[in-house]
């Protein structure tokens, strides 16, 4: 049978994009460029509405390290609670402590108060020391129905090796699910060597600005950052291209 193709995304465009193309199910994230925040209420709210498919909001509330102090979880925590206020199907989230295992604390807490919603536990997982102690204390934890990983690479096609061993170390436990650089020209090979019944993908694109006067000497980021007249949006050719490879 075909995977399940869950695709991270940012905006109502993408959303809306994502349901055309055949994705089943949405991850939906702010800041992509920093591995994806929790996004704004309107934007969980307009795309719940625009979109007939199942949402998970990432719990995220900054980039860099999953390594929270209390008022950063406190503010995770009034998301979980804004998410059951919108009926959304389920949320994405990890804590990790400094030494690189998981959190298991506070990670129950976030669990406990998420439910009845579905859970994920995100690629904080590729961050941990040992990710088959972090695999068994995820499932220890109950309640988090997949672990989305690259296999603790750049790239799930670099990680496949331990996505392999990880998929048979969880033996149906709980649901391992692959992301992070799935193209159509891997996506067969990952699916094969797993088994993977559920996949993660991007499938990223631009579309141009519809801004006709623009200003050369101001841009709205950091020095590093994305043109500001490009827009980000999934891109239907590269979505469809991985999914009709099933």
């Amino acid at each position: 049978m075909a995977p399940i193709f869950e695709v991270c995304l940012d905006s109502v465009a993408s959303a809306i994009i994502a349901e055309r193309t055949g994705g089943k199910r949405i991850e939906l994230c702010a800041g992509l460029m920093e591995g994806g925040i929790t996004p704004s209420a309107g934007l969980i709210s307009t795309v719940k509405a625009k979109t007939s498919l199942p949402v998970m909001v990432m719990i995220r509330p900054r980039g860099g390290d999953f390594c929270y102090d209390d008022d950063e979880f406190e503010a995770m925590l009034q998301d979980i609670k804004f998410c059951h206020s919108l009926k959304i199907e389920g949320v994405v989230f990890g804590v990790l402590l400094p030494d690189g295992s998981v959190d298991k604390v506070r990670v129950k807490r976030l669990v406990e108060a998420a439910h009845p919603m579905l859970v994920t536990f995100h690629r904080a997982f590729d961050m941990v020391k040992d990710p088959f102690q972090a695999l068994e204390d995820i499932i220890a934890i109950g309640g988090i129905q997949r672990i989305l990983t690259s296999g603790c690479e750049r790239s799930a096609y670099e990680g496949l090796d331990m996505l392999v061993e990880l998929f048979k170390r969880a033996n149906g436990r709980i649901i391992i699910m692959p992301g992070a650089g799935i193209t159509d020209r891997n996506v067969n090979k990952i699916v094969s060597a797993t088994g993977a019944s559920e996949i993660h993908v991007g499938a990223g694109g631009t579309k141009e600005s519809r801004m006709e006067f623009r200003n050369p000497y101001c841009s709205m980021g950091y020095a590093i950052s994305a043109p500001e007249y490009s827009l980000k949006v999934t891109s239907e050719g590269k979505l469809g291209g991985i999914i009709q490879k099933f």
